[in-house]
């Protein structure tokens, strides 16, 4: 680990598997070494869009909710794990957690729970382009104002997309 600088001990990352969400884990991972720092990683299942699901006849009946959601929940232990086993969470202190409900008010909350310093997360995910944002605003802008504590937004660099395109 690196020196305790005292200015960040805890930093939470959250992610959605996105490019944007890989960088800033980078990025979280980067700063925890240098400022001797504890990691939480959350991935919030976006309750929403499984309930759009539902609305646009996406699942087949109704009662294919909850195996969705169990589906949703694997499939984020997967991806947080590999994030976990990654080279760039060597030597860093790192607790998961995977929880469900709207992005942003998951994140708020669990800055505050948690009483992280810093909450470092991607710019944009893995639903830029969507109506919601253009309506509502990003998850970004929204952690922003509610937060409670700084936040780092992490833009998805020309060099993490060279990156990305040579694995």
């Amino acid at each position: 680990m690196g020196q305790d600088t005292g200015l960040f001990k805890a930093i939470l990352v959250p992610v959605d598997f996105s490019p944007c969400s890989d960088e800033a884990f980078r990025v979280a991972c980067q700063l925890a070494r240098v400022c001797g720092s504890d990691v939480v990683v959350l991935h919030v299942i976006d309750t929403s869009a499984l309930a759009a699901f539902n609305r646009l006849g996406l699942l087949a009946v109704p009662s294919d909710a909850a195996a969705q959601r169990r589906r949703l929940r694997h499939h984020a232990r997967l991806n947080v794990r590999r994030l976990l086993e990654s080279e760039e969470a060597k030597d860093v202190a790192l607790t998961r957690m995977i929880v469900e409900g709207a992005p942003f008010v998951e994140i708020a909350k669990t800055a505050r729970m948690e009483k992280v310093d810093l909450v470092v997360m991607g710019s944009y995910g893995g639903r830029s382009g969507s109506v919601d944002k253009i309506f509502f605003g990003s998850t970004a802008e929204k952690v922003v104002r509610t937060a409670g504590c700084p936040v780092l937004t992490v833009p998805l660099s020309a060099f993490a997309v060279q990156r990305k395109s040579t694995r």
